[in-house]
């Protein structure tokens, strides 16, 4: 089990449509509220809640697991609206960034990655204790096949390519 959680803090940190921090607080409401309902926007949402619904198929989750489910599928929600609202704002601003705004921006990012990671974990963890011995396999198998599949995207990367859209292509 310990190595599965690794696995996915791993895959979550590698991974920015699930990571989840607040916004900054320099970012307008009207530019926020016009980028979340950019095309772009409906397309990331549409693959997170894709993701949802297979992992929940595949893992077989009972009625008596869909409360933990919830839990972990509100912070996946959450972590990918978060992740595309920074990524959308590194975009805005890359071309008036300076070094320093970049590492801030980088900086913010990361620990965004790190905080959503941790928040994933902790609503994952007691939705795998619920699981029957055969939901553990299949989640053990679905999240190490899917970590390798985004270990070998992500391998060919540039760094600080595409953005939002790129960030939030891989799955956990």
């Amino acid at each position: 089990m310990k190595r599965t959680l690794v696995a996915l803090a791993a895959l979550c940190a590698l991974s920015p449509v699930f990571a989840q921090t607040s916004a900054p607080a320099s970012a307008s409401a009207p530019a926020a509220q016009a980028a979340a309902s950019a095309p772009g926007a409906s397309k990331r949402e549409a693959r997170v809640e894709e993701r949802i619904a297979d992992l929940h198929s595949s893992l077989k989750i009972t009625p008596q697991q869909e409360d933990q489910w919830s839990k972990f599928a509100d912070v996946m929600r959450d972590n990918g609206r978060t992740m595309a609202d920074l990524y959308r704002q590194r975009i805005a601003q890359r071309e008036t960034m300076s070094a320093l705004d970049d590492m801030k921006q980088y900086e913010q990012i990361t620990q965004a990655n790190a905080d959503g990671t941790k928040r994933l974990v902790e609503a994952f963890e007691p939705l795998y204790a619920s699981l029957s011995p055969e939901q553990k396999k299949l989640a053990d198998t679905s999240f190490r096949d899917e970590h390798g599949k985004s270990k070998r995207t992500h391998a060919h990367r540039r760094p600080h390519a595409a953005g939002a859209d790129a960030a939030s292509a891989t799955k956990p």
